[in-house]
């Protein structure tokens, strides 16, 4: 069975991991792979299958697979169905969360529950329109449905970096308006330090210009404050090593 086209995730990944530390976002609040809004839950792919692929790992090509791709696509379109059924509940009367009927799906896709059931029963995939309409009916384009696993993941993936790009760019045009607006430098904030007098120096050079020098600076300065920290934890702990001997 095809993987279809290469994806480098590990890089993807390494790229949003640098933006999660220059925003000091948990990287877990964002490449969580479990539970609901995780990377699992939004591509499709299951948990354990997400881990691998964050890890460099390719599922494995079973006989079955290589011998019919045919098959291998609609039992992929039928598990994921499934999969949405699964994980898109609905709230009911009583507060609790239950799966959507077949009948519910199925008036979404234009069909019957008699036809879905046996569809998921036979794991024959609908034609592209029901398809759509499934997907449609859980808030989800058909791509969903028919992605291989490295695709769906790198899809995941890639629109996380996208909203974490623009998430950095807006704060970063906020730090150098407040800071170019900030009077006296007494009057800056003093954990800001070098970057914060690097953003008043170059106040007068275009952003596209200065954004890029005033991360690198940015970068270097986090980077020395956490060196600084180790340094710190190591010298405790070594004090408390010492005092434990004596």
């Amino acid at each position: 069975m095809s993987e279809g086209p290469a994806r480098d995730l590990g890089g993807l990944v390494r790229r949003i991991d640098a933006l999660l530390d220059r925003m000091g976002v948990e990287r877990e609040d964002v490449l969580r792979v479990e539970g609901e809004g995780g990377l699992s839950y939004a591509s499709g792919v299951p948990e354990a299958e997400v881990r691998e692929l964050l890890r460099g790992e390719r599922p494995s090509i079973t006989a079955q697979d290589e011998e019919d791709v045919v098959e291998a696509r609609h039992r992929r379109v039928v598990e994921r169905i499934q999969f949405l059924r699964a994980t898109r509940l609905r709230d009911g009367a009583d507060g609790s969360r239950r799966a959507h009927s077949l009948a519910e799906i199925a008036a979404a896709a234009g069909t019957s529950a008699q036809w879905l059931d046996k569809m998921i029963r036979t794991g024959k995939a609908p034609n592209l329109d029901h398809a759509a309409g499934i997907a449609g009916f859980f808030g989800e384009r058909i791509e969903f449905l028919v992605a291989e696993p490295v695709e769906a993941l790198d899809r995941v993936l890639q629109q996380i970096h996208r909203d974490l790009l623009e998430r950095t760019v807006e704060r970063q045009d906020q730090d150098l308006r407040r800071l170019r607006n900030a009077g006296p430098a007494s009057e800056i904030d003093p954990e800001l330090g070098v970057v914060a007098y690097a953003a008043r120096a170059l106040a007068d050079v275009p952003d596209d210009t200065a954004q890029p020098l005033i991360a690198l600076i940015e970068s270097v300065a986090r980077r020395s404050r956490e060196e600084r920290a180790r340094e710190n934890r190591a010298a405790l702990e070594t004090g408390v090593g010492h005092n434990d001997v004596v």
